[in-house]
Formats: structure tokens, sequence, C-alpha cells
């Protein structure tokens, strides 16, 4: 391997697509340029098994034979422009209002992407949390398996408990919740 194919730099961009069943995506630098492998293993390296079309991203990429590849995931930022999806009266008016809610530690019970939502269960609670696929979007997820460790952000609605943002586990515990 070359010194070029060696060095790392950071990258930032927007994920083009990511499709967890091919197990890859890509990524459009902000400087242009050719697109920027992404592969699952990157990705689960930070903790997350998909990434929303759109979202803002940030990347150690690496020259190699094949192109530009990300080696490491260093942030994700949601997809712009998106309105909050739930009608509520119980639902945060803004994101600051999102983000100042406590991260509780949970674990996918099931996520139905073409369904558009799915359930949670926070550790030590007994009922669960709704997950819309708008909230998943806009927390720069694509989709989420069963038994996947996230944290959640959530309110108490008209029906129950439903997510406001979803972070990947390994994200809230580096951010330090």
């Amino acid at each position: 391997m070359t010194e070029e194919e060696k060095t790392m730099h950071i990258v930032h961009g927007r994920v083009k697509w990511f499709d967890p069943g091919k197990g890859f995506g890509f990524i459009v630098a902000d400087e242009g340029g050719a697109d920027i492998l992404l592969h699952a293993n990157v990705l689960r390296n930070y903790g997350q098994n998909s990434v929303a079309d759109g979202a803002g991203i940030s990347v150690n990429v690496q020259m190699t034979q094949r192109g530009v590849q990300a080696v490491e995931v260093l942030s994700i930022e949601p997809p712009q422009g998106v309105a909050f999806p739930l009608g509520d009266e119980a639902a945060p008016a803004s994101l600051e209002e999102i983000a100042s809610l406590p991260m509780e530690p949970a674990r996918v019970k099931w996520f139905d992407k073409a369904k558009g939502f799915g359930f949670a269960n926070v550790f030590g609670r007994p009922e669960d949390v709704f997950i819309h696929i708008e909230v998943l979007r806009i927390s720069g997820f694509a989709d989420l398996q069963a038994g996947e460790a996230i944290c959640l952000r959530i309110v108490e609605g008209k029906r129950g408990r439903m997510a406001m943002q979803v972070l990947s586990w390994e994200a809230a515990t580096r951010n330090g919740g």
C-alpha cells in the first residue's frame, strides 16, 4: 500500500443512498469529487445499521485501489428541511425542546419500514414506545432491526409513549448522554 493510500482525512457530505440489504451506500462530499463508498461495517462501528438518504455525515476517508472509502463515521446529522411529523399536542414544538428531553436506553422490539412504524422497550419499563418512520428519518436512520440497542427521547402522547428522537447507543454514550 502506498503512502497516499494510507493517508486518512475528514470529509463532510451527505448520504446519497444507503441500502442495508446490500451492505453499502455512497456519500457525496460537500467539496465535490467522486462518490465515497460507505460500507455497512463502518456504519455499524459507529453504532447504526442504517442511515437516512440525505443525512449529513462526517467521515474519515482513505484512498484505496477501488476509490475513496469511508473508514470511520465521525458524526451523522438528520436530513435537512424535514418537518416534524406528529401532530400530537404533547409533542415538543422545536428541535431544542426535543434535545432537552432525557435520553432513555431502549431495545427495538420490532420495526416495519413498509408499515412506517415500530416499537421499542425502555429498560426497566413495561410499556412499548411507538417509533414513527418520520421520527426515525429525521433522526438520521433509515431502518431499525429487532434487538438493536438505541437511545430514545420520549414524550407521553395521547395514545402512550412516543419517540421524538432516536439515537444510536454508541453515539449517545460517546456524547455523554
